[in-house]
């Protein structure tokens, strides 16, 4: 352990300022001025400010929100737009037709929103209730007591340069002590991973499968803006055994936000989920909302989408685990926002309570009980089979839900299983390559001028935060077997293989470019990349996704 840090101490550390971490920290001390108590607050996001990480599609259901703040609409939410019509489309190639919307789907009651202007609303309800938050600090250390307990976390130094020495401008990190650490990094946290090694927190759990999401924001013909509309569809371009689809939403103002999922439990190794969305953007019943419009921002992030099954052991000695770095996410309702919201509050009540017993221990064992008994596990539940159905491809997983939903009502007798994703890629030489068209600059893009729309920026004079366990791995066994496929499903263009010309390929890391959606540290076939946290306050600095 490092002895030239200085160290503040909390009653609650949160890491992540996400919609569980903000619920979390805003819950934290509700509960304690409820009981006449002082609890201290603190949280750390890695992002330059609350909300420059967060993406999503978004349709949020209110019914956590209105547990966290009844008087939601008079505090200025800003849950501007109100669903509207929903369309569940299939696209072949040239064609579509309409499928009935599945009742998970229904969004009646929800609202469009910027999932990042709804986190920065959060911060002003958590800062006004007394919590600390520092944006630009990310946390890059588990601090353990000599008995092993969670102490809490210590961020990263700054002004250590490419070299790994530290420079002229060198602050080493600051240790943030606690009672209880809440980690909410979101999905595939850094240090959430360690925890489950640390702690053997996924035994007995399925493994964890997820999804890269893809997203731009548009700016379109007023004409043609639909307030409240929301189209979602499957088939094309993806082909019948590959998991995903799109969210296309009508937002206020004349935006529209619109995305591409991908499982990545892919088998094709020249797929590429960048190329997947732009080609999407072209398909006939898609194309004419952006024609004449202008796109403004762009993002991608991972999902977790095992669900039930996927879930780990979520407490430990000294700390404990919420929103969707534990998995909490309803595949089938496309919709996270209020799961983690939820597992925040039951975290926060369980961590106020323990807080208060002089014998109750370290660790928040009061949790995962209410979680059970709380209509979050049932609605997880439910849905459980839905997302591994699709095992058998698009046709067999669609008619499984309909079976799982309307005969079985989500209590089969049964749990259909996960599987690791970066295990399912196929060698190359089994797939024939994909010939992806050009981008044309008005309606689809190359990556380097979508990652210029995102406001990615890292100091360049750092260590690269994206670590290879073994440097000739991505030769001699990526690039040799699978052609490099980190180089497709980077939607940031981080990774390139140059010299294939003279006949010596190596690959090059532009960490500068990396939007932080961690795919490449879940597909890597090897396991060889390691995502961790570069200096805080790098990475993209999303408006109003």
């Amino acid at each position: 352990m490092r002895t030239d840090r200085d160290a503040m101490e909390y009653d609650v550390v949160i890491v992540g300022g996400g919609p569980a971490g903000l619920t979390a920290a805003i819950r934290v001390k509700q509960q304690a001025a409820a009981a006449g108590r002082e609890l201290s607050v603190c949280l750390l996001e890695k992002g330059s400010e609350i909300g420059a990480h967060i993406l999503s599609g978004a349709v949020i259901e209110t019914r956590a929100l209105a547990e966290l703040f009844p008087d939601w609409q008079e505090r200025g939410a800003p849950l501007n737009t109100p669903a509207g019509e929903d369309r569940f489309l299939f696209l072949t190639e040239g064609g579509s037709f309409k499928l009935p919307t599945p009742p998970q789907m229904a969004n009646h009651g929800n609202y469009i929103v910027s999932l990042g202007n709804f986190c920065r609303w959060l911060g002003e309800q958590a800062e006004a209730l007394g919590v600390e938050i520092y944006p630009g600090f990310a946390a890059a250390e588990v601090l353990y007591h000599e008995d092993g307990t969670v102490k809490g976390v210590a961020t990263g130094d700054l002004g250590i340069g490419k070299d790994g020495q530290p420079g002229h401008n060198f602050q080493p990190g600051m240790e943030l002590h606690a009672r209880q650490t809440i980690f909410a990094e979101g999905c595939r946290g850094s240090l959430t991973r360690e925890l489950f090694e640390r702690f053997n927190l996924r035994d007995g759990a399925d493994p964890q499968t997820y999804g890269i999401g893809i997203k731009e924001l548009w700016e379109i013909d007023p004409a043609k803006h639909q307030p409240g509309l929301i189209v979602h569809s499957v088939g094309w371009p993806l082909a019948n055994d590959t998991y995903g689809g799109s969210f296309l939403y009508h937002l206020e103002n004349n935006l529209v936000a619109v995305g591409f999922v991908v499982g990545l439990d892919y088998q094709n190794p020249w797929l590429s989920p960048f190329e997947e969305f732009q080609r999407y953007k072209t398909h006939p019943a898609i194309r004419g909302f952006f024609e004449g419009g202008r796109r403004i921002s762009y993002g991608a992030r991972a999902l977790s989408e095992g669900g039930f099954q996927s879930l780990p052991r979520l407490t430990f000695p000294g700390g404990l685990l919420v929103g969707d770095t534990a998995g909490f996410l309803n595949v089938p309702k496309i919709k996270g926002t209020h799961m983690a919201m939820q597992s925040a509050m039951l975290a926060a009540d369980a961590v106020v309570a323990l807080l208060a017993d002089a014998e109750g221990g370290r660790e928040a064992q009061a949790y995962p009980l209410a979680l059970r008994d709380n209509w979050l596990w049932d609605e997880l539940h439910r849905v459980r089979n839905v997302r591994p159905a699709f095992k058998w491809g698009l046709w067999g997983g669609l008619a499984y839900g309909a079976l799982d939903t309307f005969l079985f009502r989500g209590k089969a007798p049964w749990t259909l299983a996960h599987h690791d994703d970066h295990s399912q890629l196929g060698e190359k030489s089994a797939y024939a390559k994909i010939d992806y068209p050009k981008p044309d600059g008005k309606l689809t893009f190359d990556r380097l001028s979508s990652v210029f729309l995102s406001a990615t920026n890292h100091e360049e004079n750092q260590p690269s935060h994206l670590r290879l366990k073994d440097a000739t791995v991505p030769v001699s066994i990526n690039y040799a077997k699978y052609g490099a496929p980190e180089t497709r499903y980077c939607p940031a263009g981080v990774y390139e293989i140059l010299g294939e010309d003279e006949g010596a390929p190596r690959l090059q890391i532009n960490a500068q470019n990396c939007l932080h959606c961690k795919t490449c540290d879940i597909k890597d076939p090897t396991q060889n990349i390691v995502w961790t946290v570069p200096e805080g306050g790098g990475g993209p600095n999303y408006p109003n996704m």
